[in-house]
């Protein structure tokens, strides 16, 4: 039987970023963006678009919240980013107008391949589309689109789609009932 060898992982391949803007960001979202008692809204979002982060109008980045590559992240309007947050975007993460991810939520673009013995590096985008919540200390893995609306309850992990205006539960989350917004 084979067993799992990581003196064999190389992701040599992966390149995310040069060295310098990888170190300068680690240091701007330690001391900025991932700091429990920055709670200035305007710099953190100035600093994502210097280092190429699509943020909408009236975006809300609560403290603490952490972000791998801000290059890999596209945020609409209106959208709340709760605090604890961390976007762990190795891959493309794209966050639609109206959505809220709640504190604690986990958005996990990569990943390693079980099957493999040198435990490979799986990449593979995240979307949440306009109006999807995603619920406090949930976790959406790779691949996964959130459809419109969409709600993933507190908690819970996404390991495949989520169907529009329908809410999910558990670990995996499966559909619990219908999501009904009233005016």
């Amino acid at each position: 039987m084979i067993k799992t060898d990581l003196s064999s992982f190389d992701n040599s391949w992966y390149k995310p970023g040069g060295s310098f803007k990888k170190l300068a960001w680690y240091l701007i979202n330690l001391i900025i963006i991932k700091n429990p008692y920055f709670i200035f809204i305007g710099p953190k979002v100035f600093l994502l678009r210097a280092f190429g982060a699509k943020i909408g109008k009236q975006v809300v980045l609560k403290p603490a919240v952490n972000i791998k590559y801000p290059w890999f992240l596209s945020i609409g309007d209106n959208t709340w980013i709760g605090e604890g947050v961390w976007i762990d975007n190795l891959d493309q993460v794209t966050i639609g107008k109206n959505c809220c991810v709640s504190q604690g939520a986990l958005l996990l673009s990569g990943n390693h391949n079980y099957k493999r013995a040198s435990f490979d590096l799986i990449l593979k985008p995240i979307t949440l589309e306009d109006g999807v919540w995603i619920g406090a200390n949930s976790v959406v893995t790779q691949g996964v689109r959130c459809q419109s609306h969409s709600l993933l309850a507190v908690g819970s992990v996404a390991s495949s789609n989520l169907e529009p205006y329908t809410i999910y539960r558990g670990n995996p989350a499966v559909s619990v009932k219908e999501r009904i917004i009233k005016s």
